[in-house]
Formats: structure tokens, sequence, C-alpha cells
């Protein structure tokens, strides 16, 4: 269930997003993932890739770095960029 909060969150800003920009979709994301969030890169991915189905975002590629475990973001799920799809 935490998974799918977090990933709900990272959805809504990346929708915000394209829609501020105009994009008609979502090419690509870059994120990191802290150890704490309880998820590991490849399993951040898997979980992206359900919770983006339907979405600006689906089919973008994920590219996913891990937190150090001693960074203050360790919980958490950092958007660091988006590649948009603009018309």
């Amino acid at each position: 269930m935490h998974e799918r909060a977090l990933l709900a969150d990272l959805v809504r800003e990346l929708e915000t997003v394209a829609a501020r920009e105009g994009a008609q979709g979502i090419r690509s994301v870059r994120v990191r993932v802290g150890p704490m969030s309880h998820m590991t890169p490849a399993h951040f991915v898997e979980h992206f890739v359900d919770a983006t189905r339907g979405t600006v975002a689906e089919g973008a590629r994920c590219d996913v770095e891990q937190i150090d475990p001693g960074d203050p973001l360790a919980q958490s799920i950092v958007l660091e960029s988006v590649e948009l799809e603009l018309p």
C-alpha cells in the first residue's frame, strides 16, 4: 500500500508538469529512490509501469538511481527530470 501512495503522488506530479507545459505525453522520467521507501530501483520500475497505465506517462522510460541511506531524503522518491512529448 505504501508503494501505491508514493507512486500516485508521483503520477499526479507528472500530470501537473505535462498539463502546465502543454505536453501530449511524457517520454521519460528520472527519479531517485530512497532505501527507506522500501523499493529497489527494479521494484520501483515495476510499480511505475502499473501506476502510469492509462495516464500521460504510460510507456515512458523510467531511469532510477538509489539515494544514499544517509541522505535526508532516504524515505523519499525524488523526481529529478521529465522529458516531455510536445506538440
